[in-house]
């Protein structure tokens, strides 16, 4: 998810599989028939009604991956699941993640001190993944933590800044790593655990890659541009298939304070003074004042990997990535072997992108993989209005990436990976978010919303971004023909957003089903199942459409049929976001982020409890991002 700060095609590729496949026993054994599929029903874009209704048209009603029933549209302060299912809370900001001798309780005050919090679950749940320890009794639950609410944060909220808060809030960034377990039929913490772990905006990071030393990654804390402390803005996140998680720096730029003169590169990327996002660590971390430290805000927007079953082991931010505001990095494998991530960078105006690993997998884990994804092509997307489209490389020497253009290496190509892929002329984006593949190989992006498209402005309307005031979004999906690594692609729309009945174009989808807005999470499961997750805001949309949708929520889509059912509604301002199940598809995690959000995106520290006060459903108490748990009551598998 981005806070919007804008007001701030075919082959069988049954040896080809996805993550899902590589990492997921289960998996394995429910897709191993193979994975042709005719590419058919291409939208055609910018056709009128008959675009609107291509992918409506496709497939019968009443889906055989789809046996749940509907739930209806809520604004309660609660999560709604289907009848026959339980939904259960666990790990909420600020409990104990289980590190040996550290217990500090939640304050409800929002008193709990900078020592104390690098002990306790982060705040603002995104991407999590669960790793099976004994199967489906117990794991490891990985998930990071996106950004900081500081009316929530803090007892006074910013009426008062220090040193302190600036370490607290730095605390309450990047990942927690926990291990669950099933005690009677219920899911429990497991404290204190060995792999129990707190990463955050002060952890010692190494830098992988084309980037790493780079001129450009040099500051003066560290001239060699190899060791970064921290990761910030952790949206979206991904897995690899020796193991690993993969968590991505989204909206960085916003807790840098630029100057009055900002550079072309530094205007790129939005730098501003004062920062975008009003978090004032400048104020008492240098390292966060672009001023004096120029470099520093080039040592973020990385996918950074992290090994969970190494608790001793350090986060690597891997530049051959490239650098953007990330969210997700969905990994698919090549019939050779080869490594794809399949990345979205959650802005307007921005790009879709893929990284094709140099080498194959090999046996071994994470170890025998640690420089995997330091080798390899980076490309963009360009979408054709014909629904072909083309990878374009970010490579330099190539075509405009050279040095006079301003790019001298291939490290500078990836810091400034915008800017290459402005020369490149790659589609521009409306909010690329999450990223899956489906067990046809079909790739979907979701694209949330972009309320900057309009007609006759540069850049406008195009094949993939086809409504103006785009409060909607949608969900395109793409081929690779021949391969995932294949240079060339076809594409069409799965739905777009929006209800189908609405009088205004902007607002009017081709949903079939149950109607939605600002699909931003996605999550494909074991039985092929494609689930969304909204991130609908005032900021995005209209009071009234927003009345009229209620409370974000989770849906099920059949990739097959087109229909789409909504599964889940949540509390109230929040957002739903990062799915994950265990091995036997009888358990599923979401997060719930952000419950109680206010337009302003920061609650008021004399009201705390005043939009929302989940989980607890005390009154006056804080709303707290956290985990559930979701179960069928007959114990069977989920969205059956």
């Amino acid at each position: 998810m981005a806070k919007d700060y804008a007001s701030m095609e075919d082959s069988n590729r049954s040896s080809n599989p996805s993550i899902h496949d590589i990492s997921d026993p289960t998996r394995r054994t429910l897709l191993r028939g193979g994975l042709g599929a005719t590419l058919s029903g291409l939208l055609a874009p910018l056709g009128g009604a008959a675009a609107l209704t291509a992918c409506a048209s496709t497939g019968s009603a009443g889906s055989p991956l789809l046996g749940f029933k509907s739930v209806p549209i809520s604004t309660t302060d609660t999560i709604v699941v289907p009848e026959g299912y339980t939904a259960q809370v666990i790990a909420p900001w600020g409990d104990p993640v289980g590190l040996s001798g550290e217990n500090h309780a939640f304050k409800e005050d929002g008193s709990n001190s900078a020592a104390q919090q690098e002990t306790q679950l982060g705040m603002h749940h995104d991407g999590i993944h669960y790793y099976a320890l004994n199967g489906a009794q117990s794991g490891m639950l990985v998930m990071n933590h996106e950004y900081t609410d500081e009316g929530l944060l803090f007892s006074d909220g910013m009426k008062t800044w220090t040193p302190e808060k600036v370490r607290k809030a730095q605390a309450a960034h990047g990942v927690s790593i926990i291990e669950v377990e099933q005690r009677n039929g219920q899911w429990a913490l497991v404290n204190p655990s060995p792999w129990a772990r707190r990463i955050t905006a002060s952890t010692p990071m190494t830098v992988g890659g084309p980037a790493a030393g780079h001129a450009l990654m040099q500051t003066a804390a560290d001239p060699g541009g190899r060791r970064v402390l921290g990761t910030i803005n952790n949206c979206g996140s991904g897995i690899t298939p020796w193991g690993t998680y993969l968590t991505c720096e989204e909206n960085f730029i916003n807790y840098f304070s630029g100057g009055d003169t900002p550079s072309e590169h530094e205007k790129r990327w939005g730098l501003k003074k004062g920062g975008a996002g009003g978090y004032r660590w400048h104020e008492h971390d240098a390292r966060f004042d672009a001023t004096k430290n120029p470099n520093e805000p080039n040592r973020f927007g990385w996918v950074v990997e992290i090994d969970p079953s190494n608790p001793s082991s350090t986060p690597v931010k891997r530049t051959a990535l490239g650098r953007a505001a990330h969210e997700g990095a969905t990994v698919a494998v090549t019939q050779d072997g080869r490594a794809v991530v399949y990345m979205g960078e959650d802005a307007r105006f921005e790009y879709i992108y893929k990284f094709v690993s140099r080498d194959r997998i090999q046996p071994g884990g994470a170890r025998a993989n640690a420089t995997l994804l330091d080798h390899g092509t980076l490309y963009v997307a360009k979408f054709n209005a014909d629904g072909s489209g083309q990878w374009l490389p970010l490579t330099h020497g190539q075509g405009p990436l050279t040095a006079a253009n301003g790019f001298a290496d291939q490290g500078e190509v990836l810091i400034k990976s915008r800017q290459a892929s402005d020369q490149l002329g790659a589609t521009k984006m409306d909010r690329p978010e999450w990223i899956d593949v489906d067990k046809n190989g079909w790739v979907y992006c979701t694209l949330t919303n972009n309320s900057n498209r309009a007609v006759g402005k540069n850049p406008g309307l195009d094949a993939t971004n086809p409504r103006a005031n785009n409060s909607m979004g949608n969900i395109i999906r793409w081929k690779d023909e021949g391969d995932f690594h294949g240079t060339t692609l076809k594409w069409n729309h799965f739905v777009l957003a929006g209800d189908p009945a609405n009088t205004r174009a902007e607002a009017r989808g081709n949903v079939k089903g149950d109607m939605f807005a600002c699909p931003d999470g996605l999550w494909t499961d074991a039985r092929g199942v494609l689930w969304i997750q909204t991130d609908m805001s005032t900021s995005a949309m209209g009071k009234g459409d927003l009345a009229r949708l209620g409370n974000n929520m989770m849906l099920a889509a059949d990739p097959a049929t087109g229909e789409i059912r909504r599964f889940l509604t949540g509390p109230r301002g929040c957002e739903i976001t990062g799915a994950t199940g265990t091995p036997d598809g009888r358990t599923m995690f979401i997060n719930i982020q952000h419950p109680g959000e206010s337009p302003s995106e920061r609650s008021d520290p004399a009201e705390p409890g005043k939009l929302s006060n989940w989980p607890s459903g005390k009154a006056g108490s804080r709303p707290r991002s956290a985990t559930v748990v979701i179960r069928k009551r007959d114990g069977g598998l989920i969205g059956t």
